[in-house]
This record gives structure tokens, sequence and C-alpha cells, in this order.
């Protein structure tokens, strides 16, 4: 009986220990088959991922044909309207100043008084040697008469009678030589008072009472400088290609260092019409009304310049969607099928934030506003965002349109 039932109980084991271990490789097999299957789904959802990561979100926008007007920022000095250096005439040295800097003359003032020893003592020289001139020809006046009279007679030869003539009129020609060495003088004389030319103001005083005077064409230095202020010019070297934009008549806005917050207003008057070969730029004069003297001479400001529309029709995109590579200048643009399209183009001005096509470009296209690195025709995209047509226009109306490419 007890053999019968240790029998039983080892069978029955057995049974237990195959059923546990035919479990256990149920169990293993189906962790190993979820496992595969779990990197199988895993595998295709990064696949899909990476699929939908490989085509890139970009947000396109349409050119704009909105007219654009930017503001051109220059450098400029200002300078007086007339600005005239006072050089001395005659040598000597100076008597008397009567106007110091800062001083407001009028037309016919007196500057100075030069004293000068040398041009008297030459002047007493001249009308001494004209006195001498004319009592000469008044002798010779007399004695040619004599002879004239003679002329009919055996007495004297005719060559002789000639002979007293022809002094007469040579002494006549040195009395006018000497009269007009004396008017010379009392001319110069006349520069011994340095006058101001026109209505202005004494910006520089470059001398002092007593100071030894040279003539200006000797290399005497300038006494004296007048300028007339109540108008100012501007001159600014505008780029080459903002010529055509900047005719005259274009208005200007100006400030200047010691007014903040305030602004004059000016005109563009007169350009170069040339070209500068080593800066590419050309010169204009701005002239600016100072009636109120608030403004320098010698100023440095910075020119606002309101730069006219190139084209009434041009198309403008933001300056983001150029594309620079050996192929030259161009822009990717997405058809109806959300593929790439990359088109060349030329560049008709460079307004910083925008820039405006002159061609390579229609009005329907859809232009990629920052096209990924490498973006090739016939790639696919995925456009995110469509900003509304004009937006590049938006962009160019701002208050400053520097000029950052000039």
């Amino acid at each position: 009986m007890s053999q019968q039932s240790s029998s039983s109980i080892t069978t029955s084991e057995r049974r237990g220990l195959r059923r546990a271990g035919i479990l256990f490789v149920v169990v293993v097999v189906v962790v190993v088959v979820f496992g595969f299957v779990s990197r199988a789904e895993q595998t295709s959802k990064l696949h899909d991922l990476t699929e939908a990561q490989a085509v890139a979100n970009v947000a396109v926008v349409s050119p704009s044909s909105v007219e654009n007007r930017t503001g051109l920022e220059l450098p400029g000095r200002l300078e007086a309207f007339i600005r005239a250096p006072i050089y001395a005439r005659v040598p000597g040295y100076l008597k008397s100043w009567k106007h110091d800097i800062g001083s407001k003359v009028k037309a016919g003032d007196v500057l100075a008084e030069i004293e000068t020893p040398d041009l008297d003592q030459q002047l007493l020289q001249a009308r001494a040697q004209l006195n001498a001139a004319e009592a000469t020809a008044k002798l010779s006046e007399i004695t040619a008469k004599r002879w004239q009279s003679l002329a009919g007679t055996d007495a004297v030869a005719t060559q002789d009678v000639d002979q007293r003539n022809y002094t007469y009129n040579a002494n006549v020609a040195q009395v006018k030589s000497a009269q007009a060495n004396v008017e010379l003088l009392v001319a110069q004389t006349g520069f011994k008072r340095l006058i101001a030319p026109f209505d202005g103001i004494v910006t520089a005083r470059e001398t002092d009472i007593g100071a030894l005077i040279n003539v200006g064409a000797s290399g005497g230095a300038e006494l004296f400088v007048v300028s007339e202020t109540n108008k100012l010019r501007v001159y600014v070297n505008v780029p080459q290609n903002y010529v055509p934009s900047v005719p005259s008549g274009t208005k200007a806005s100006l400030t200047v260092p010691e007014r903040p917050g305030k602004t004059y207003t000016g005109t563009v008057e007169y350009s170069a019409q040339s070209v500068n070969p080593s800066s590419g730029t050309t010169l204009m004069q701005i002239v600016v009304d100072n009636a109120a003297g608030e403004l320098m001479p010698g100023d440095y400001a910075n020119i606002h310049l309101q730069v006219a529309p190139a084209s009434a029709n041009v198309l403008s995109v933001p300056s983001s969607a150029l594309i620079f590579d050996s192929k030259g200048l161009s822009v990717a643009t997405v058809g109806s099928n959300n593929r790439v399209e990359v088109k060349p183009v030329s560049i008709l001005r460079d307004l910083g934030s925008v820039v405006e096509i002159s061609t390579g470009l229609s009005a329907n296209d859809k232009v990629i506003q920052n096209p990924p690195d490498g973006v090739g025709t016939g790639e696919t995209v995925n456009v995110i965002t469509e900003p509304a047509a004009g937006a590049a226009a938006a962009a160019a109306s701002s208050p400053k349109g520097k000029n950052d490419h000039g």
C-alpha cells in the first residue's frame, strides 16, 4: 500500500513539473513574440516619423506690388552757404581789428586796418617820379614847339625837328606810366582796410594787433573768415544704385548731436552728375534753411533722404527669401503640389529687410520666406502658414529703412 502511494505521488509531481515547464516555455515564447512585434511597431513608427521630419516645414509669402518707400541714412557735414577767407593784399603790421569771432557784420564793414610803412614810402617815391616825368615832358614840349617853328627855314634839318617831336612823345608816355604807377599804389593803399564782402558772421580771426602781415598770395595766412549762415550747404555721398531715386527737389531731414530730438529740413538742389570711382558714390548738395541760426557750419549731421520708388509695379519679397549659391541669386517657390521650384532672380533695389525683384518672379508665386539649406527643385515641403500678400511691403514701410548695403 505504501509503495503504491509513493508511486502515485511521484507521477503526480512529474506531471506538475511537466505542466510548469510547458507553461514556462509558452510564457517565454509569448514574451519573445511580443518583443518582436513591439520592436517592429516601434521601427515602423520611427520610420514614419523620420519620413515626416524629412519633409521641411516652410512659411511662404506672396510677392508684394505695394509701392516701397524707404529712407536712406547718410552722414554729412554742414558748411556755410558762402564762406570767404579774408587775406591781406598789402604787407605791413596789423594796426587794429574791429570785429571778433561771432560778430555779425554787414557788407562793407571794416574788419581790421593794416599799417603799411613800405607802401607809404613807395607811394611818395612814385609821386615824386611822376612830378619829374611831368617836368621833363613839359620841357620837351617847349623844345619841340621851338624846333617845329623853325621847320620851314633852312636853319634846322627836318630830322632834328622829328627827333625833338619823338622825344616829347616819349616823355609824355613816361608821364602816363608814372601816373599809372601812382594810381596802382593808391589802389593798394585802399587794401589797408580789410572789408567784409557780404552780410554774415565772423567765424574766424587769425591775427592780432602788431602781427606781421604778409600778402596772401605770397604765403600769408588768412586773417579772418566771414560766413553767410542764413542758409547752409550739406554735401552727402549717395550710393550709385540710389542716385536715380534721389532727384533734385528730394526732401531731406537732418539731426545734429547738440540738439537731440530736433529735426531740420532741407532740399536736394544739386548733383555732381558723376560717380567717384574710389567710393562708388555721387556727391549731392542739400540746402538747409538756418534763419534761426541754430545750426553751425562744420556741424556733423545725420541725413535722412526719402528715397523715391524705383517702379510703381515692382515686386518685393523679404530679403531672407534670397538664396546665394554657385548658380547665382535665386528664390524658392512652392507649387500647388507642395513641390519646390527654385527660380533665378535679379534685384532692382536692396532696401534692407525687403528687396525689389526686377526679373524672375510673378505676382502669383508663393515664395518661401526662409528656405532650408540645400533646398532644390522637386523637393516636397510642408506649408505651415501663408502670410497675407503685402507683408513684404509692410516691412519696407517701417519708420526707418536704413541702407545696410550701401
